[in-house]
């Protein structure tokens, strides 16, 4: 009978909530509350049925408490997030006009198709319930790893020596495999049973793959995002530090293990990186290029002046920020870089507010990732960084890099949605 009454308590209680994640995190704490009313009622000498009306009177008026319980704990939409995505897909559009890429219309529509997709999967993302993923950490691991071992061994095609597989328009690629890692060492990290052994067995396992396709800018994004998860994860300090050490030594010891094996042209990227007046007319050309479009860009840039006809290397991938900055000047340039900042900049500003630890490291590894891209991306431009395959965040024309980075938004956008419930342990 007791158990009727607390029933129907509870059903009055959600039927005043929207939302169906929240109806079922209120009425889980509302029966642990009830829960402890009840047991100290039976501490005072009240019976069982005694105990739990008494309890349930303690609530006070069920529609009235749904009611607030509906204003507190309805799932948040973080709009300053989606109003910076919005921002900086229509900034996107940008290089396509100064480029001359507006009258092809097939790229105009495959552009088109990219934003569409990219803001699909960020809102998609947002609202399946991130809680979902904490247990399926291998399942994400594996698809990662098959994802890798396809494109090392059955890639239908070949660019710039990198394995890929197309499919019509659609071109997969290693970075793809990143999300799903991502997924995985979030859930690997939230359980402090993990072994130092099992973490180097997980951790170089896609690094060979990533090897055999090969990408080694897919490989520095990995490791960061890896280790920054590693030191917000539940491991002590001594461990982490154990860990760290270990494979910087081991990865430091491989290097030198394979510097025999690093081919002549490698080697010359590096010292034309170092001195790139020395390899004008090799691998420092792109270099000095890009050094003396930024000097030329101005404060307004050449968008619809004579010399808008210019060679920019990969103007609307790698170094879309060149032709950003060189079209529409270094003021706009500044604008496009706080813009990007201001997503990194949110993601630290909500970090505080999240209390589920699983959900602090898919923050906490969705920042890595995002922010490495960014500043990879723009020191490239400055000349700080040497010359690699690095995207600018929403901005690089192409699928691959548009949906990893709309995943990766789409699950902090999931994290704070449901920030305010956690359930009790």
């Amino acid at each position: 009978m007791t158990n009727n009454k607390k029933q129907i308590f509870l059903n009055e209680v959600t039927d005043q909530i929207r939302s169906k994640e929240a109806r079922a995190y209120v009425a889980n704490e509302l029966n642990y509350h009830l829960q402890e009313a009840k047991r100290v009622w039976v501490e005072k000498g009240l019976t069982e049925s005694e105990a739990e009306e008494k309890a349930i009177e303690q609530m006070g008026s069920p529609t009235k408490l749904g009611i607030q319980m509906n204003k507190l704990h309805r799932p948040k939409v973080d709009w300053w997030l989606l109003i910076l995505l919005a921002a900086s897909m229509g900034l996107s559009f940008l290089p396509m006009f100064s480029l001359g890429y507006m009258s092809d219309k097939h790229f105009i529509i495959y552009k088109i198709l990219i934003a569409f997709l990219g803001v699909t999967a960020t809102v998609g993302v947002m609202l399946v319930d991130y809680r979902k993923w904490k247990r399926q950490g291998w399942l994400f691991y594996m698809i990662g790893i098959l994802l890798l071992v396809f494109l090392s061994f059955f890639s239908n095609t070949m660019i710039n020596g990198l394995k890929l597989i197309k499919f019509g328009p659609i071109t997969i690629e290693s970075l793809m495999a990143l999300p799903f890692f991502y997924l995985a060492w979030a859930s690997f990290f939230n359980n402090e049973k993990l072994r130092i052994w099992q973490f180097l067995l997980l951790f170089l396992s896609p690094i060979l793959l990533f090897l055999a396709v090969p990408s080694f800018s897919t490989i520095y994004l990995y490791s960061v995002m890896v280790f920054v998860m590693l030191w917000w994860s539940k491991f002590s300090k001594k461990i982490k530090w154990m860990v760290t050490t270990g494979t910087v030594s081991l990865i430091f010891l491989t290097c030198l293990a394979a510097w025999q094996f690093v081919k002549p042209y490698q080697i010359v990227r590096l010292l034309a990186f170092l001195d790139p007046e020395k390899y004008a007319d090799g691998a420092g050309f792109i270099t000095l290029k890009i050094r003396e479009l930024m000097a030329n860009a101005g404060w307004f840039g050449w968008f619809g002046q004579p010399a808008i006809r210019t060679f920019i290397p990969e103007a609307h991938t790698n170094f879309v920020f060149v032709s950003f900055t060189y079209y529409y000047g270094w003021l706009f340039g500044v604008f496009l870089v706080v813009i990007l900042l201001l997503f990194a900049a949110r993601m630290i500003a909500i970090q505080p507010k999240i209390k589920d630890s699983y959900g602090k490291l898919l923050l906490i590894g969705g920042l890595a990732l995002y922010g490495i891209q960014l500043v990879s991306n723009i020191g490239m431009t400055l000349g700080l960084f040497p010359m690699t395959t690095m995207s600018l965040p929403f901005i690089s024309y192409g699928l691959m890099p548009t949906l990893l980075n709309a995943i990766l938004i789409g699950s902090v956008l999931s994290v704070y949605r449901r920030k305010d419930m956690v359930w009790r342990s």
